[in-house]
This record gives C-alpha cells, structure tokens and sequence, in this order.
C-alpha cells in the first residue's frame, strides 16, 4: 500500500534507487522479485477462533478470526459468511491517523477478501446450519501493527494463516434454535491462496516492494493464485500502466512465488 500521495521521497534517495534498479539491486540489497524474510506465528490471540502474526520484513500485521452464527446474504441463501475487515493502528505509521478506516484501509480488506473469497478458499457451502435462515459467519479482522510496505501480501498471509489453524465451534439446530455442541472443527478448506504483489518503477518489475519503493512506484498489481496454479484475483493500484509483456511477467512470477510461500505457510500452520 502506498503512503499518502503528499509524500515526497528525498530527491539523492530516489536517484540513488533509480541507479541500482538499472543494475538490477535494490536499496535492501534483495534481487527484484525476491522477498524479504518473512515470520508467521500462529494462535497468537487467545481468545479468537484463529489468529495469525505476521512480519514481512519490517512490516507487521495480526489477524483474528471470529464465528458465530448469522443470517448468510439474501442472493447467497445457500452459503456461509466471509468478511474481512482491516485497520491501520495510529502507532503503525506516522502517516495513520484514529478513526474510522480510510480508503487505503477500505481497499486492502477488499483486496484480501476478493483473494480469499475467488479462490475460494473455503467452502461456504458445508458452512450452512439452514438454508436461507442461519449459517456460519466467518470474520477475519486485521491490525497492521507496523507499515513498511506491501501489506497486501502481508494482510493476506496473516488471514489465510489463520483460517487454516482455525478452530470452528460445531454448530447445530435443535428446536429451531442454534447450539453449540462444545465440540470444535476445522474450516472446510479447499485450498490456499497466495497474493504476490509487485510495483513497476521505470522498467523495473519489483516483488514485495517497501514503503520507499512504493513511494517511488509508476503502478502496482496484486496477483492472487491458488494451488493449482490458477489467477484467481487482480487487483492494479498506481496511475501507471503494464504492458502485455509485464503483466505476462507477473503472472509467471506470482505462481513460482505463490507455491514457495504457500509452502512456507503450509510448514508453519501444519496444513496438508
């Protein structure tokens, strides 16, 4: 996610960028579609169905899921409920003020939840008790604890990690009345989707690029895959454009990098 656009990056810092990125480096030293260290902890939040921390370089994110039963959507009788909501803590960036969520924290919960949901990650439909009057509602609520670029991939991971290990109370009607059965179960996942997000400066085509490099970003695209090797969602930000080359370059990018930290994933949250 980009700082606000009144931010100016030091003139001698973007020249310096510039001239590095023509020799295929980066200010951190990483190669251009490579990563920076990434950290997952899991049932991080007591309290929660499921939660997951997240730290991506310097930038850190916590996710906690919530369930509980509700009404599922008039045009979906037939299927659970996935909502994602995301907020920017004040102490994260000196740039995040308190209050009602802005438009950058409005689109990076639109973004995850669009991956998540086209992927469909989980399957909704083992997620009703009855059809068209209760089902299960799925809340996955995000903190960005520290901005330093790239949260929509960080966002993600924190959510998906924290469906996988989540711990769904076993509901059941009886009497026309919800109850909860005091057993627990496991989300009824189908597979796992990774976003890879990438900013082009110039020619340049950068993975998980930070807050500096996205200052400095011509655009930026968020391309959600699943274990099939399937583009389940896009999402482009920024002014700029891609060619059909770039874009084509993206997508090659977000597979091989999608099935390398969907294994990582995998590894921390025990997910076969």
């Amino acid at each position: 996610m980009s700082r606000k656009s009144n931010v100016i990056v030091e003139h001698l810092r973007r020249a310096q960028m510039n001239e590095l990125l023509a020799a295929g480096k980066r200010l951190d030293g990483r190669g251009v579609t490579e990563s920076r260290q990434m950290k997952i902890e899991t049932d991080v939040i007591k309290k929660a169905n499921g939660s997951a921390l997240v730290t991506l370089g310097n930038t850190q994110v916590i996710a906690g899921v919530k369930v509980q039963p509700d009404k599922p959507f008039p045009e979906l009788p037939d299927k659970g409920l996935l909502i994602c909501s995301a907020e920017v803590l004040p102490l994260a960036s000196a740039y995040a003020e308190p209050g009602p969520p802005d438009e950058d924290a409005i689109e990076l919960a639109r973004v995850v939840d669009r991956g998540i949901r086209e992927s469909e990650m989980i399957d909704l439909k083992k997620l009703v008790l009855v059809p068209g009057e209760k089902v299960y509602a799925v809340f996955a609520d995000v903190s960005v604890l520290n901005v330093d670029g790239n949260l929509f991939d960080a966002t993600s991971y924190a959510v998906v990690s924290a469906l996988l290990t989540a711990k769904l109370p076993k509901l059941e009607m009886k009497d026309g009345k919800v109850v909860d059965t005091g057993e627990i179960m496991k989300a009824p996942i189908h597979t796992i989707p990774i976003s890879v997000t990438m900013a082009r400066i110039g020619d340049m085509i950068l993975a998980d690029p930070t807050s500096e490099e996205e200052a400095c970003m011509d655009a930026r695209v968020t391309m959600t895959t699943d274990a099939e090797r399937r583009v389940c969602a896009v999402q482009k930000g920024g002014t700029g454009t891609f060619s059909v080359e770039q874009i084509n370059y993206v997508v090659e990018t977000a597979i091989s990098k999608g099935e390398e930290i969907r294994a990582k994933i995998k590894s921390v949250t025990g997910s076969g």
